[in-house]
């Protein structure tokens, strides 16, 4: 039986990385894809091929994708999409220039990748594109504007190619996790702090409490899962005969999804508010 490959991105640390050895351990021929040469190099030394992948650099979407096709004589059975950082802040302190920068990565990026990867995969008749949403995708909180409206937008462009799809054997799957141990709040920093003029803000002293949340190391969130479980979420995907549309992943999106279906705007508001 041949071994059925797959190509990950932002394999860096935290969910990529952690789908990336689980991946490898049932068996799949693994492309743990990175955005710097240096992590590239770090997986390759752990014994993964580790094509690089910039999702802000349309020539390293190309070649690192040739890089990919061109081990696998052509073919690639599934694609994870999971590259992304945030960019905390209150809407109004955002400039545009910030959301431009954040949606060529979270969107732009993987909108790319998966234009390039949708015709090998209908030309082997076969093939699963699973994107990496966020419960940010379908309810949002202060200061997540950026990242949210990022998810939003993902959660919108795969719903439509999920539909588009369903007349090939091409499946089209979205993952949703809540809190899961990563280093995402870390590598937002350096984006707060090139963006974020937060002592000039209206709301300086609200960003007090943003800023501690940020700068000063933290116990796990009590609902806060291991990468481990999204893992399993995507091989559910991956493996399923019929995968489902999409996937929740720890407590606080399978509740959110729950009250954002029968609340009012409203009374969700006041509920996301005493979070």
């Amino acid at each position: 039986m041949t071994q059925k490959s797959i190509l990950i991105t932002g394999c860096s640390s935290g969910i990529g990385y952690d789908a990336a050895h689980g991946l490898r351990n049932a068996g799949w021929r693994v492309f743990a894809s990175c955005r710097k040469l240096e992590d590239c190099e770090r997986l390759r030394s752990e014994g993964f091929e580790s094509p690089h992948i910039d999702y802000t650099d349309a020539d390293s979407i190309v070649t690192g994708l040739a890089e990919t096709l061109e081990a696998t004589g052509g073919t690639l059975d599934a694609l994870y999409n999971n590259g992304a950082y945030a960019c905390p802040g209150a809407v109004e302190d955002l400039p545009t220039g910030a959301l431009r920068e954040i949606f060529e990565t979270n969107l732009f990026g993987w909108h790319e990748l998966t234009r390039l990867v949708i015709p090998v995969m209908r030309a082997q008749g076969h093939g699963r594109i699973i994107n990496c949403s966020s419960v940010l995708g379908f309810v949002t909180m202060r200061w997540r504007g950026a990242y949210a409206a990022t998810k939003y937008a993902l959660e919108g462009l795969t719903d439509t190619l999920r539909l588009e799809m369903s007349d090939t054997p091409i499946k089209v799957i979205m993952i949703e996790p809540g809190p899961i141990t990563a280093k995402i709040r870390e590598n937002a920093i350096p984006h707060f702090e090139k963006w974020i003029d937060w002592q000039s803000s209206a709301r300086a002293a609200q960003y007090d409490e943003l800023r501690q949340r940020l700068y000063e190391k933290r116990e796990p969130d009590q609902f806060e899962l291991p990468p481990s479980a999204v893992t399993k979420k995507i091989l559910h995907a991956l493996t399923s005969s019929k995968p489902k549309p999409r996937y929740y992943v720890t407590k606080p999106t399978y509740l959110m999804g729950f009250l954002r279906r029968i609340l009012p705007t409203r009374l969700l508001d006041a509920v996301i508010l005493r979070v």
